[in-house]
């Protein structure tokens, strides 16, 4: 990553955050971006406190001015764009029946429609560098998860988008890679909507049997530098994978069962 010039959306906490430190400690140039100015203007300090290039873009991925403008920083600050990690994202919980449609256009338009932007514009300077673009998905993206379904569907979205832009690119030398981290002790969780749009607060699961963002950074970093395709980081998310193309049938009741254990489920 030395000298590599690497755009992280949603980095102004958990993933996002994360990967920032993580990257700039390898040596890249990292620009990080999210909604909150505050939070980007706190964590820029402390990286510069530490002798780490960075800058601090505010921006909402779900407006594609915003999304240009984070390219067009990056290139008249750095020169170049080597690495686009497209980690903004929301969740939701709540029964399809119950969920007001526009909380499933809102994570369309964030999950979906950010990855898109950003990497639209981000494109020809990836293309320019033999960059990556990376998606940071989840098992949701691999199998429907029941009471989220606006965030599956925009994962399911997300993975064809970059797979079928890895087609594309296979003989440009762009590199594509989707990273599905699973459980992350991170604040998405906190603000997912609930079916009337509202934030749900507390996650109804365990913070501390979940992975760190730390990790996550880590593992993904090493994806971008074998030049991954695909990384499941968990042993539940690759037993997920292969029993929905062995055993879909049974996956759908194991899945319907373990979320209908979570705490306030909507099953119950």
């Amino acid at each position: 990553m030395k000298d590599k010039t690497v755009i992280i959306t949603g980095a102004s906490s958990g993933i996002g955050r994360a990967c920032a430190e993580v990257f700039s400690g390898l040596g890249a140039r990292v620009v990080i971006a999210a909604r909150n100015e505050d939070k980007l203007k706190e964590i820029a300090q402390n990286l510069r406190d530490k002798n780490r290039e960075v800058l601090p873009v505010k921006a909402d991925v779900s407006i594609e001015n915003d999304c240009r403008n984070l390219v067009d920083q990056s290139i008249k600050r750095f020169g170049k764009v080597d690495v686009l990690i497209n980690n903004a994202g929301i969740s939701m919980r709540g029964l399809f029946k119950d969920t007001s449609l526009e909380v499933i256009r809102k994570l369309m338009e964030v999950n979906f429609w950010g990855t898109v932007y950003c990497t639209r514009h981000a494109l020809p300077h990836l293309l320019k560098a033999k960059g990556s673009v990376v998606g940071v998905s989840s098992i949701a993206g691999f199998q429907g998860l029941p009471g989220r379904t606006g965030y599956s569907s925009s994962k399911f979205a997300m993975h064809g988008f970059l797979e079928t832009l890895r087609v594309e690119h296979l003989m440009d030398g762009l590199h594509v890679m989707i990273a599905a981290p699973g459980f992350t002790a991170t604040n998405v969780r906190k603000v997912a909507l609930g079916p009337d749009g509202k934030t749900q607060g507390e996650s109804p699961r365990d913070e501390g049997s979940m992975m760190s963002p730390e990790k996550v950074a880590k593992i993904m970093a090493r994806g971008i530098a074998k030049k991954k395709r695909v990384i499941v980081m968990t042993g539940q998310g690759k037993l997920t994978v292969l029993l929905r193309k062995l055993a879909p049938r049974w996956l759908d009741k194991l899945t319907y069962r373990m979320l209908a254990r979570e705490p306030d489920s909507p099953f119950k």
